[in-house]
């Protein structure tokens, strides 16, 4: 299966193909193989990248979330050429259904065995011991059509996240533009607010914290297997979230 789009930030082609192999799942680009580890983490400005010597990549982490909503975590090598993962339409919903024809190979997830607490100004990670996998995010805007949002799941199954999408506020394309970013954004691919509305129409309530959330889970695949434990995230970043990857 192959899948193309265009990247987020690059704004350039690039395809993805799924190829069944034995070992942990890994990312092949050119000759190049590596494993979506927190350690291999380079930047995580607006999105989360890998890099392996001389070979980085883009914007993973939608893909990295369709995986662990999968329960993929062996069996497979994802070939990518560009730069970038397609951004596809800014959600996690087609890379769901293209890795539906691959098994799950879920590792016995590891309980935690102590609290984790990351905080830093405003922002919020908690890890802490429980029986089972759950998980609660929460945002926070001075936007008139976001303000306080939160997203627990359960009962919120995870499945229900990936059609979120990315989101962004039209006040800020220029700046980004002018970083070398989102050259390849649209209203296809985002959530697009104006100073007091929508540019775009949300597909769901709270579309910006089930983002959010599904933004945690693929971040989270980076520690390179399933935990049991209660987590918790007020106004993540990437940033945050790869730091309490590499903790675990």
């Amino acid at each position: 299966m192959t899948i193309r789009g265009i990247g987020l930030h690059s704004g350039e082609q690039g395809t993805v193909r799924f190829h069944p192999d034995d070992g942990p799942v890994r990312f092949r680009v050119g000759r190049t193989e590596f494993r979506p580890l927190a350690s291999a983490v380079v930047d995580t400005s607006r999105c989360t990248v890998l890099g392996h010597l001389e070979t980085r990549l883009m914007t993973v982490e939608h893909l990295l979330a369709a995986l662990y909503i999968r329960g993929i975590w062996e069996g497979l090598v994802i070939e990518v050429s560009g730069p970038e993962v397609p951004i596809l339409d800014g959600s996690a919903q087609e890379w769901l259904a293209a890795l539906q024809s691959f098994p799950a190979s879920v590792p016995k997830p590891l309980p935690l065995s102590e609290a984790i607490r990351i905080q830093e100004d405003q922002s919020l990670l908690l890890g802490q011991p429980a029986e089972a996998f759950s998980l609660n995010v929460t945002i926070l805007f001075q936007h008139p059509k976001i303000g306080y949002q939160q997203v627990r799941c359960p009962p919120t199954r995870l499945e229900e996240l990936a059609p979120a999408r990315t989101f962004g506020f039209l006040n800020e394309v220029e700046v980004m533009r002018a970083k070398g970013l989102i050259k390849g954004a649209s209203l296809d691919n985002a959530l697009v607010f104006s100073e007091h509305g929508f540019v775009s129409m949300p597909r769901m309530p709270n579309e910006p914290v089930w983002h959010k959330a599904l933004d945690f889970l693929g971040d989270l695949y980076l520690a390179g297997r399933p935990y049991q434990g209660h987590f918790a995230a007020h106004r993540g970043s990437h940033r945050l979230h790869v730091k309490l990857a590499k903790l675990l």
